[in-house]
């Protein structure tokens, strides 16, 4: 069985959920708390403010996605299907997202940072972080796919930036005209940025 959900726990997963449904910025304090069930006074014993509830939110959902990325980027797994498998990991959860709210929601990290990047310090400094960690695995897939001979033997890190700024670009685009069908084009994308030797 799993543990009791305590009111800090559901303050940061509503939290997760309306900043990726809407916005942080359009996200008030008695909307985190109403979607909670829990009391205004309980929030402000927990966090000093939504910038405060919002970092630590940050931080759980990448604790958790980094645990489906260590499987994904297992080193079993041939190096480029590792990188497809992300996405196509993106493409599934954006499905299932879809089904349940009628939108495609595309990635909370990027449509968080373009909102507050220029407005707050220190949510777009957790933001940038998490971001580099994340590419850290698509470098490490390059670095093993290039030892392999498989793709091209350019800058490892050049190529993980390009290719995570292209996946991203795709989730961005999906958002903008709610169409699951623009993440289709990774793939053919992905192969085509890496120099994928078939």
């Amino acid at each position: 069985m799993g543990r009791t959900s305590t009111a800090k726990d559901r303050l940061i997963e509503s939290m997760i959920e309306l900043i990726w449904i809407g916005s942080y910025g359009s996200t008030s304090v008695d909307q985190i708390c109403e979607r909670a069930g829990v009391k205004k006074g309980s929030f402000y014993h927990f966090f000093e403010s939504k910038t405060e509830l919002a970092l630590t939110a940050i931080e759980h959902g990448w604790v958790e996605h980094r645990k489906e990325l260590d499987q994904i980027f297992s080193p079993v797994v041939p190096p480029v299907e590792r990188i497809l498998n992300c996405f196509r990991n993106f493409r599934q959860e954006q499905e299932e997202l879809f089904q349940k709210h009628g939108r495609v929601l595309g990635c909370p990290i990027h449509s968080l940072g373009a909102e507050v990047s220029t407005v707050d310090e220190r949510l777009r400094d957790k933001l940038q972080e998490i971001l580099a960690q994340f590419i850290r695995y698509y470098e490490s897939a390059i670095r093993d796919a290039q030892a392999q001979g498989s793709i091209v033997t350019h800058d490892a890190m050049a190529l993980a930036r390009i290719v995570f700024a292209y996946s991203e670009g795709l989730l961005l685009h999906a958002r903008m005209w709610n169409d699951l069908g623009r993440l289709d084009e990774f793939e053919a994308g992905a192969k085509i940025i890496l120099g994928v030797k078939d």
